[in-house]
């Protein structure tokens, strides 16, 4: 009986070279506790790097989009010729597209400021109601036109303190812009601004009775904002999420925006030595508080998900 026989190449495992290693991360794709500095290190770099390129990026479109709605209010002046009825309306859908495309890149770039630690605080004695009020003359024309009710009053009993005007009318401005979105029409927003005594205890340990007659009886130390609406409500498992980047409730998912403003809210109040939480209960509206103390800190804008 014949019998076949098969060439079989066996290695020679003597004088085979070396293999290199495999680390843990090419051979299960995750990081063993050896490797776990070098990714880390490894992801903040490619973090940073993809920061920077996203405010160069939106540096790059704002100066054209700027052009582009100069050009838009020109034709709306009829200083280049009149404009008919209908031209009128698609040039103010531009200009209103323009606005909201604005918005996005500003919002890049103040997350790429804040992410990179590129943004301090300057602070000088200022009035919060004037801040509060200005703001809420730029947003007065828009909520009317959406039929909603804005109602603020100043406070004469809040003093004159430390601030930081342009970052603070930041922080109300997007409270504002978050109730324009979500309220409906006819709906209702607060601003209000009060003195506050803010307890910040260093130790756990309880106060004696002495020390917490001292503690009621002691002058504010903060202000205390808050912007109420009459909008559907936040849900309670998203009261901490909503302050986090590019978050957006999964009700939302139809209106604009990229999930930044409440982040930028939150990275500016704490940059400025504040806190800033919600109150809201689904179909009861919405209550965005924060405080800033009178004596404000010396350290730059927030950075990450510290709360």
């Amino acid at each position: 009986m014949a019998t076949v026989q098969k060439n079989m190449c066996v290695p020679d495992l003597d004088n085979a070279p070396p293999v290199a290693p495999i680390s843990s991360i090419q051979a299960t794709g995750m990081p063993s506790a050896a490797d776990l500095p070098q990714a880390y290190s490894e992801l903040q770099q490619r973090f940073q790097r993809t920061t920077n390129a996203l405010g160069s990026a939106a540096h790059d479109l704002k100066t054209p989009l700027a052009i582009l709605n100069g050009y838009v209010e020109l034709l709306q002046s009829e200083k280049l010729g009149p404009v008919s009825d209908r031209q009128r309306e698609v040039l103010r859908d531009m200009q209103a597209s323009g606005k909201r495309q604005q918005q996005f890149i500003q919002d890049f770039l103040t997350y790429s400021a804040l992410e990179t630690g590129g943004l301090k605080m300057q602070y000088a004695m200022g009035n919060i109601n004037q801040g509060l009020s200005d703001v809420c003359r730029l947003w007065s024309t828009r909520f009317q036109e959406k039929g909603l009710a804005l109602y603020f009053l100043a406070n004469d009993k809040l003093p004159e303190f430390p601030l930081d005007s342009p970052k603070l009318e930041r922080v109300i401005s997007n409270l504002l812009e978050n109730s324009f979105k979500f309220v409906p029409q006819g709906g209702t927003v607060w601003l209000h601004a009060e003195p506050y005594m803010w307890e910040r205890r260093a130790t756990a340990q309880p106060a004696s009775s002495g020390e917490r007659r001292r503690q009621i009886n002691s002058q504010p130390n903060s202000v205390k904002v808050s912007v109420s609406d009459t909008g559907p409500g936040i849900p309670a498992e998203f009261h901490q999420e909503v302050f986090d980047d590019f978050f957006r409730l999964p009700s939302n998912g139809n209106q604009d925006g990229m999930g930044l403003g409440l982040s930028i809210v939150r990275r500016l109040v704490q940059g400025m030595g504040g806190k800033v939480w919600v109150e809201s209960d689904p179909g009861a509206g919405c209550k965005f508080s924060f405080l800033l103390p009178f004596k404000p800190v010396s350290n730059s804008a927030s950075k990450g998900k510290n709360r």
